[in-house]
C-alpha cells in the first residue's frame, strides 16, 4: 500500500507516533487509510449539508475494512458571488483546488481518494487533482437542488430569479414580485436545480465513468443520496484492492463520451472550460473544434432549465444519466466498452437504465434538437473560436445581425441595460473579462439575466470573452477568444459596428475589413490590469486562453 511509507518499519516510527496523536488504533493503521476530500462549508447551499455526505462515505469505508481520513477544499458560491468582484475568484478556485488536494493526497500518502464535491468549480478542480494524482478514486457530489414554488403554484429556480431583477428594471414585475422569487426560488440545500454548470459537470463525472450511477442527478433531501454515498464509499476499497485508477478510467474515449452526454444533455457552456482542463492533467487533448463535430451527430435530448421548465429531479425520475447514455446507444455514439468505478464497463452499468419519461429525455429518434446543446462559433472577432448553448437561444435569434454596443467591463454594460439604453436588434460586447483580462473570467449572468428578464432575448445578441452561467439562456455567447486583453479582435470593435451571427452555420464576423482592423490595431492600447496584487495577479500571469481551458501554464 502506498500509505506503508508512512506507517511501516523503524524508520518511519516518527511518522506512525503522530497517528497515534490523531488516535487512531494499530489495527486502523494497518488498514488502506483513505482520503475523504469533503467540501463541506456553512456559504454555499451546495455545500451545507456535506459534512452528512462525507459522514456516510466514511462509514462506508469502514464498513468495507478501510480507514477514513476527513480533508477539506474549498468552494465558491457562484451565486453569492455574482456580479461584484466575488466572481473573479470563481473561476480561479479551479485550481487551487486541484493543487491544495494534490498536496494533501501526496504529503500524506493515502491509498485512494473519495471526492465530495459539488458546486461549480470544486467538481471540476477535484477531477483534475484525481487525474493529476493518478490514485483509486471515486466521486459523490452532494446532489441538485429541489426546484422551488411560487405561491401561485408555478415552479422556479435561481435562473428565474436572476430574470426576475432584469423584469423589475423594466417595469415588469414590482418588489413584492422579486421578495416571492427571493423565499421561494431556492428551497432546499443542493446545487441550483437547473442543468447549470454544477449538475452539468456532476452529470458527466458519471458520463466520464468516474462516480457511481445517480451522482448527477439524485436530489440533495433525498435519503438515497445518503445510500448512495455509503456505497460509494464501499466502492472505493474494491478500486484499492483492484488498482483502478483515474487514468483507466478518464481515456480519451471516456471524454468523447462525457462531449456527447454533454451535448445530449444542453449541458453548460462552462463545460467547455473544464472538459478541456480536467483531459489536460489526464493525458489527454481535446479542442474545441472537436465539440462541433460530436455536437453534429448528437441530438439534444433534454431541454432542462434555463433551456426549458423542467428540473434535475425531473431528471432522476426518467431515469437519469444511464437513461440518457442508453438512449444514445441507438445511434452508436458512445464507447461503451470504457472502464468505470464500478468496476464494470460502461455498457454493463447502462444495460439495465430505462427512458421512463420521453418528455424529459426525448427519444433518440425524436429529439428537441438533431444538433447538440452547445456550438462553437468562429469568425474574425473569434478566431480560436467562442461559445453558445443553442438549446436555450429562441430560433428567431440563430441568426443575428446588429450594431454592436461596446463595454469594458461588466458593471458597464448591466448599468445601461437596466436604464433601458439597449435597444432591439443590438449586440452588447462586454470585454476586458477574460481569464487574463478579468482577471478570473467572470460569468455574465447579471447582464443575460437582464436582458432576458425584460424581454429582450428575442432581439439582443450579447457576445463576451467572459463566460456564462449555466443558468444563462439567449444569444449569449462567451469565451471569446483570442480575448481582448491578450491582443484579440473583440479589443477592436467600436460602438456601432456590424456584427452578424449565425449560430446554425457556427459563424461570427465583424463587418470591418480586415485593414481597418490593422489599423485599428496600431492604435490599440491594452488597459492597465484591473488587478495587480494577490492570487488574482499570479493567476492572470500563468492563465491560458479560455479555448485551451483556462488551464495554468
Amino acid at each position: 500500500m502506498k500509505s506503508d511509507n508512512v506507517k511501516i518499519g523503524v524508520d518511519r516510527a516518527p511518522n506512525k507516533s503522530l497517528m497515534y496523536a490523531l488516535g487512531l488504533t494499530e489495527e486502523e493503521i494497518k488498514r488502506p487509510l483513505i482520503g475523504v476530500v469533503s467540501s463541506y462549508n456553512e456559504i454555499v447551499p451546495g455545500h451545507m449539508h456535506l459534512d452528512k455526505i462525507a459522514e456516510a462515505v466514511k462509514a462506508g469505508v469502514r464498513a468495507a475494512g478501510g480507514t477514513p481520513i476527513l480533508f477539506p477544499a474549498i468552494a465558491v458560491c457562484d451565486g453569492i458571488a455574482m456580479g461584484h468582484i466575488g466572481m473573479k475568484y470563481s473561476l480561479v478556485t479551479r485550481d487551487l483546488i486541484a493543487d491544495s488536494t494534490e498536496a494533501m493526497a501526496i504529503a500524506h500518502q493515502f491509498d485512494g481518494l473519495v471526492m465530495v464535491p459539488n458546486c461549480d468549480k470544486n467538481v471540476p478542480g477535484l477531477l483534475m487533482a484525481a487525474a493529476r494524482i493518478n490514485l483509486p478514486t471515486i466521486f459523490c457530489a452532494g446532489g441538485p437542488m429541489l426546484a422551488g414554488r411560487l405561491p401561485d403554484g408555478r415552479r422556479t429556480c435561481l435562473s428565474h430569479m436572476f430574470e426576475a431583477v432584469g423584469a423589475y428594471h423594466a417595469g415588469k414585475l414590482d418588489e413584492d414580485g422579486v421578495q416571492s422569487y427571493v423565499e421561494h426560488a431556492c428551497p432546499s440545500c443542493g446545487s441550483c436545480s437547473g442543468m447549470y454548470t454544477a449538475n452539468s459537470m456532476n452529470c458527466l463525472t458519471e458520463a466520464i465513468g468516474m462516480a457511481l450511477r445517480g451522482n448527477g442527478t439524485i436530489p440533495a433531501p433525498y435519503s438515497a443520496r445518503i445510500r448512495l454515498a455509503k456505497e460509494t464509499g464501499m466502492q472505493i476499497m474494491k478500486l484499492v484492492e483492484q488498482d483502478i485508477r483515474p487514468r483507466d478510467i478518464m481515456t480519451e474515449a471516456a471524454f468523447h463520451n462525457a462531449e456527447t452526454v454533454d451535448m445530449a444533455l444542453g449541458c453548460s457552456t462552462n463545460t467547455m472550460l473544464h472538459l478541456p482542463a480536467i483531459a489536460h492533467e489526464a493525458g489527454v487533448s481535446i479542442s474545441f473544434d472537436m465539440a462541433n463535430e460530436i455536437s453534429s451527430k448528437t441530438p439534444n435530448l433534454c431541454h432542462l432549465a434555463p433551456a426549458g421548465d423542467t428540473f434535475m429531479e425531473d431528471l432522476e425520475a426518467a431515469g437519469g444519466v444511464y437513461a440518457v447514455m442508453k438512449e444514445l446507444t441507438k445511434g452508436d455514439l458512445l464507447d461503451i466498452s470504457v472502464m468505470t468505478v464500478s468496476g464494470k464497463t460502461m455498457g454493463e452499468n447502462i444495460a439495465c437504465a430505462d427512458n421512463l419519461n420521453t418528455e424529459i429525455i426525448r427519444p433518440f429518434d425524436d429529439p428537441f434538437m438533431k444538433t447538440g446543446g452547445i456550438a462553437v462559433l468562429k469568425g474574425n472577432i473569434a478566431p480560436d473560436g467562442c461559445v453558445v448553448k443553442q438549446s436555450a437561444v429562441l430560433p428567431e435569434m440563430m441568426q443575428h445581425e446588429g450594431p454592436a454596443r461596446v463595454f469594458d467591463s461588466e458593471e458597464d454594460a448591466i448599468r445601461v441595460i437596466y436604464d433601458g439604453g439597449i435597444k432591439p436588434g443590438d449586440v452588447v460586447v462586454i470585454r476586458y473579462e477574460g481569464p487574463k483580462g478579468g482577471p478570473g473570467m467572470r460569468e455574465m449572468l447579471n447582464p443575460t439575466s437582464a436582458i432576458a428578464g425584460m424581454g429582450l432575448d428575442a432581439s439582443v445578441a450579447l457576445i463576451t470573452d467572459g463566460r456564462f452561467s449555466g443558468a444563462t439562456r439567449g444569444a449569449s455567447i462567451g469565451h471569446v477568444s483570442p480575448e481582448a486583453a491578450s491582443g484579440g479582435n473583440i479589443g477592436l470593435v467600436h460602438e456601432g459596428d456590424i456584427i452578424s451571427i449565425d449560430i446554425t452555420n457556427k459563424t461570427i464576423e465583424l463587418r470591418v475589413s480586415d485593414e481597418e482592423l490593422e489599423e485599428r490595431r496600431k492604435t490599440w492600447v491594452c488597459p492597465e490590469p484591473k488587478v495587480k496584487t494577490g492570487y488574482l495577479a499570479r493567476y492572470a500571469k500563468l492563465v491560458s486562453s479560455a479555448d485551451k481551458g483556462a488551464i495554468l501554464e
